[in-house]
């Protein structure tokens, strides 16, 4: 009895497995489409190897162009100077440009770093510190007053992974 019942449960899964739904179409394991990646990624700060195509496709370059209002900037020069992501399923892209850091993320910090003491020390009230010794990721103006660096005011903002937001654009599929 005991054997005719293990049967009886192995025949009806069996059954089961061969009648069960289809399987699902498995997400391709490489990409070459920038837009098609990130929706299947998400949220990545650079392209991994699953993703085989151009290092910048002319796709974000021409999406760089619509986006920048730069329709004379030939798309050769936004690939070779850019940068592009995904967050939240979509494609965002940064041009260089004028040394912008595209790769860095956002200096939050309120704490002048020792490089700015020392240009203060040097430069007790300077208007300005310069990008060359704050670092050209920081969200702030600085300045120097009385020998000690202070904030001026916040210029940028970071964008949810933490990457300067006002150099990062959100690019469509042309």
């Amino acid at each position: 009895m005991r054997l005719w019942y293990v049967a009886a449960l192995a025949l009806v899964a069996l059954i089961l497995v061969g009648c069960g739904a289809p399987a699902a179409t498995p997400t391709p394991a490489n990409f070459t489409d920038p837009f098609a990646y990130c929706a299947a990624v998400g949220t990545i700060d650079r392209p991994d190897a699953r993703y085989t195509g151009p290092k910048v496709p002319e796709s974000v370059a021409k999406g760089l162009q619509i986006v920048m209002n730069v329709p004379d900037t030939p798309l050769e020069v936004l690939q070779n100077g850019s940068l592009w992501r995904c967050m939240d399923g979509k494609v965002y892209a940064c041009f260089v440009g004028a040394n912008l850091p595209c790769e860095e993320k956002a200096d939050t910090s309120r704490t002048p770093a020792q490089e700015m003491k020392d240009f203060c020390a040097q430069n007790p009230n300077a208007d300005v510190i310069p990008a060359a010794v704050t670092g050209r990721a920081t969200v702030y103006e600085w300045r120097c007053t009385n020998g000690e660096p202070a904030i001026v005011k916040q210029v940028f903002e970071a964008d949810a992974r933490g990457f300067l937001a006002n150099f990062w654009y959100t690019v469509g599929k042309p």
